[in-house]
């Protein structure tokens, strides 16, 4: 006798009904993916917060003055272009961001591609590979990407962070050494050998970068409240002002270079204006626009990636909960702006955003008060601004690309080597060796490779012919009843996703069996949380082979988040939904009403 579908908790009935591609589009509200943090902060700001935020802003403030001005000269600009980077790009991300204490402005991470762009396309291609990446940044946080961005794999990051560090580290030989060299090639290989055919050392340049990393690796062991690099900073510039002013000439300390020796800080942020866009012969803006593609596409992943991570970091130390879309757009915002006034790209900052948190900075005034700041140097400070060494810069980036390193977690990788190991080193290779944009595009589809060889792993495909233990999969000693599997029954569970990875291998498991054996077949999916569109098609071969071969196809175990694939897939449609069970004790119900149908048939 034919049982009621009611009683087998099975079919259509039980799924709630998946909301159609219209209601979605009515349902995107702007608020979900932008909500800056300083309108909802300022609700409820008080005078004291005003005070910590602003001596918090006075501190991070003087902290970046002499990194903007190291990034940007390390990065093929200037001074001035990394100052006004961490102006304007750094009041942007604190008024329209999603972190209350995230500092914006230039970063390490940067500086190898910003040079590599202006080495082939100058500083018009840099504008544009800066404004594509910002476009792209907003693109990404307007259709929810943020969440998705922190799923790139560790190894990945440190793999390309390493790199970048080991890079940054090459390009400070010439200032740390004062070899003045000019025209140093941007390869890193090549940079070694033309380093190696020209090295020479100044010595009072070799001495001012000592005496400075000397400094900063010290000065924590003293203090933590002031950072060892502004300290280096003041009495690198004040020793080599007074060796510069009363020292004979025969000293040879004239050699030793300034800012000032090299570049002309002006007096106020520059004018927006567009740079001259150089176009090589046969080519047009656009095509000259697909070229820079990949590289504004790496500006936009590295600065979506740090900001993000800086965020998160933040999160754990303040008790907050950050809204990575809102940082993401205004992370593109910044990247948009910033490029018209003779800025390079920008993201947040860790060593700036954990030096805003400890110095009781809570909300975004901290990071306008940290770009004021800047602009008070810039305008009153430009002469001071001049007299820092070369040496002593290279001697702090050389202690940020220490610091970007990650060289623990490599250790603790050799240590104990596995796939993950392989992914860093590959990826630290590629950023060396190649671009920054083949390490990353590599270094995930590597990650995504061994993620689905795990998952293949970790998928097994069970079969039973007699009985069903329920108590296998429980942790308490219930002693359930073992389940009966009826006769030409056959039960099939998969642990784990259904995707192609593992489609094919159930395909095979499957097609092993007769028929006539077994004309029911309950497919379990309890441990499934999801499947993909090639499972879905082997599953849609399958329904459709076993019609054709007298079998009937049960899927026990479905959730809703798999009935809403199955439907969109087609596979409802070609299937009697009552072969669509809650659980496994309804599906053999049903499997023992069918077979009890097929031999009243025979009769």
């Amino acid at each position: 006798m034919y049982i009621e579908k009611k009683q087998y908790l099975c079919g259509e009935n039980r799924f709630p009904q998946p909301p159609k591609w219209g209601e979605k589009i009515m349902q995107y509200s702007i608020k979900e993916v932008f909500s800056p943090k300083l309108f909802t902060t300022l609700r409820s700001y008080s005078a004291a917060q005003l005070g910590q935020d602003t001596l918090a802003g006075i501190i991070v403030g003087i902290v970046a003055i002499p990194l903007a001005i190291a990034f940007g000269i390390s990065s093929g600009v200037g001074p001035t272009e990394g100052l006004v980077t961490a102006i304007i790009a750094g009041l942007l991300i604190s008024l329209f961001g999603g972190s209350k204490v995230q500092i914006g402005g230039p970063t390490g991470a940067f500086i190898v591609i910003i040079y590599g762009i202006i080495q082939e396309f100058g500083l018009g291609g840099l504008m544009i590979a800066t404004v594509i990446a910002g476009i792209l940044l907003v693109i990404m946080g307007l259709t929810k990407l943020g969440s998705v961005i922190k799923f790139v794999p560790y190894p990945v990051i440190v793999g390309f962070t390493a790199g970048i560090a080991l890079t940054i580290f090459s390009t400070q030989m010439n200032d740390f050494f004062g070899l003045g060299l000019t025209d140093v090639p941007a390869n890193f290989i090549d940079k070694w050998i033309f380093y190696a055919k020209h090295f020479h050392v100044h010595w009072w340049s070799l001495g001012v970068g000592v005496f400075s990393l000397g400094i900063c690796i010290g000065m924590p062991y003293f203090t933590k409240k002031i950072p060892g690099s502004l300290t280096a900073i003041i009495l690198a510039t004040l020793a080599v002002w007074l060796l510069k002013k009363y020292a004979p000439a025969e000293w040879g300390v004239a050699g030793l270079q300034t800012i000032s020796d090299l570049y002309t800080l002006p007096h106020g942020i520059p004018a927006p204006h567009m740079p001259g866009i150089e176009i090589a012969e046969g080519e047009t803006v656009f095509t000259t626009m697909q070229k820079l593609f990949p590289s504004a596409f790496t500006i936009a992943m590295l600065g979506a990636i740090e900001s993000l991570l800086s965020a998160m970091v933040a999160d754990g130390v303040i008790g907050d909960k950050h809204n990575s879309n809102t940082e993401l757009i205004a992370q593109g915002m910044a990247n948009i702006v910033v490029p018209f006034f003779g800025g390079i790209p920008a993201t947040g900052a860790i060593a700036r955003t954990m030096t805003n948190i400890n110095n009781g900075g809570r909300s975004p005034i901290a990071g306008v008060v940290h770009a004021a700041v800047l602009m008070m140097v810039l305008l009153f400070m430009g002469k001071l601004v001049g007299l820092i060494p070369m040496p002593c810069l290279a001697a702090v980036l050389i202690m940020v690309a220490y610091s970007m390193s990650g060289w623990k977690t490599i250790v603790g990788l050799i240590k104990h080597p596995n796939r993950d190991l392989w992914v860093l080193l590959i990826t630290f290779f590629l950023t060396v060796i190649f671009d920054l944009t083949v390490a990353i595009e590599v270094g995930i589809l590597l990650a995504m490779v061994l993620f689905l060889m795990r998952t293949n792993e970790e998928t097994h495909i069970r079969t039973f012919h007699d009985e069903i233990d329920p108590n296998e999969d429980t942790e308490s000693a219930l002693n359930l009843e073992h389940l009966t599997i009826p006769e030409g029954v056959e039960v099939y569970e998969i642990d784990g996703p259904y995707f192609f990875g593992i489609a094919n291998k159930f395909d095979d498991v499957m097609g092993h069996v007769s028929s006539e054996k077994y004309p029911v077949r309950i497919i379990r999916m309890r441990k499934v949380p999801f499947v993909d569109s090639t499972a879905m098609h082997n599953l849609s071969m399958l329904i459709q082979r076993s019609h054709k071969e007298g079998m009937t196809i049960i899927l026990s175990g479905v959730n809703d988040h798999v009935h809403k694939q199955l439907l969109q897939g087609g596979i409802e449609q070609q299937m009697d939904p009552h072969n669509i069970c809650a659980n496994i004790h309804f599906a053999l119900r049903r499997a023992q009403d069918l077979i009890d149908r097929m031999n009243k048939k025979e009769k």
